[in-house]
């Protein structure tokens, strides 16, 4: 991953569109990071899992297991009362 300032992004957009390509490169602004550019093969691969639909039989028994051991957080029993 390639971290760069918006300054330095901007006086080489090019350059960094082609580093893209191979890596994910982080733009920051004010030291904090603001946005990231990735290539659109990328993109696209990450849009198809954004909409994959997985059946039980998709699990793993580990990932059965690890789903019903799994416990939320404490924090989260302010919202129990959603659930009756």
């Amino acid at each position: 991953m390639v971290r760069i300032s918006q300054t330095e992004f901007k006086k080489e957009v090019e350059r960094f569109q082609d580093v893209a390509l191979k890596e994910t490169v982080v733009v920051t602004r004010g030291g904090h990071d603001r946005t990231v550019m990735i290539s659109s093969s990328e993109y696209r691969r990450l849009k198809r899992r954004d909409r994959e639909v997985l059946g039980l039989g998709d699990f793993t028994r580990g990932d059965l297991e690890a789903i019903r051991r799994a416990e939320p957080p404490a924090d989260t029993a302010q919202f129990d009362d959603e659930l009756t």
